[in-house]
């Protein structure tokens, strides 16, 4: 259990989430099976396979929402009812016109959608109550939205807001290549995104950071809007200008506490999670510092 991207929210700190509470309410909508013409269906699924819904590991909650699709191509629509249209051009001999043609894929989709294959695919989010965290692993802000609304449905309020730091991310992050000092715990890496005002933009990959050519671009003018970063040798990431978290990747030291920890599946799912949110929260405590601590939210 080991997110991929952080798109990371602020709850209340000791926000009162009682597990067996959440558990609950979240029944109330779990996902169902897409029926034969419905082309999507959103629901809790289980994180693992006890079958309960809240995962509570050491006061840590994982939720993990399920949304199952029809995969039903626009394109395949169209081209039957583009058949049909033929169809009756030949037989009536009459050209379709744009209002029947609209209502003509509307049909046509209602008739595929039983025959669609469909796909489910998973959106995890963990609920750090003691320090006040909702980190929604997604590589979208959209699949994040969509996350939050289904669960702020589900318990009818939730207390979530954006996440909001001193210092803009471009611009720390562009401190830190210039002048070629990272904050206090954290590295710089090999991966790089500048942009100017007029969006050019020069990425760089797999690229020493320290050159000439590099302090040039941002004496130009250009920001940085994406930077490859480790923290205490023990979590690489990109981190960009909007504050989303891409790529995280646990280095060899944590998987291998995890290993020498664990006696089966169940132990290895609970180990690591825990050491997942723990060095999460470490993380983002001293990624929050760094950008010059946190604004506090308005109420």
């Amino acid at each position: 259990m080991w997110f991929k991207n952080l798109q990371v929210y602020r709850l209340p700190k000791n926000w009162n989430a009682d597990a067996a509470q959440l558990e609950e309410q979240l029944a109330k909508m779990p996902l169902q099976a897409c029926s034969a013409t419905e082309p999507r269906s959103i629901g809790w699924i289980p994180p693992r396979d006890d079958g309960t819904l809240v995962c509570a590991v050491n006061h840590q909650l994982l939720l993990t929402l399920g949304i199952e699709e029809k995969l039903l191509p626009v394109s395949i629509v169209k081209r039957f009812a583009s058949d049909k249209a033929k169809e009756i051009e030949d037989t009536e001999g009459r050209r379709v016109g744009r209002r029947e043609m609209r209502e003509m894929i509307e049909e046509m989709t209602i008739q595929l959608l039983p025959r669609a294959f469909t796909r489910q695919r998973r959106t995890f989010g963990w609920i750090d109550r003691a320090n006040g965290w909702l980190v929604i692993d997604a590589a979208s802000p959209a699949k994040a939205e969509e996350f939050i609304e289904h669960l702020r449905e589900s318990l009818e309020s939730l207390p979530v807001k954006v996440l909001k730091v001193t210092q803009s991310p471009s611009a720390a992050m562009t401190g830190w290549v210039d002048s070629g000092e990272a904050p206090v715990g954290f590295t710089v890496d090999q991966d790089l995104e500048l942009r100017s005002t007029e969006k050019a933009t020069v990425r760089y990959a797999n690229h020493s950071l320290e050159g000439e050519e590099i302090r040039q671009h941002i004496a130009d003018g250009k920001i940085v809007t994406r930077l490859a970063m480790t923290w205490n040798d023990r979590i690489s990431f990109i981190l960009n200008d909007v504050l989303q978290i891409k790529r995280l990747t646990f280095l060899d030291i944590l998987k291998e506490q995890s290993e020498s920890q664990s006696d089966n599946a169940d132990e290895r799912f609970d180990i690591d999670f825990t050491l997942m949110t723990g060095e999460v929260a470490h993380l983002l405590d001293d990624l929050i510092d760094a950008l010059g601590g946190e604004v506090a939210p308005t109420t």
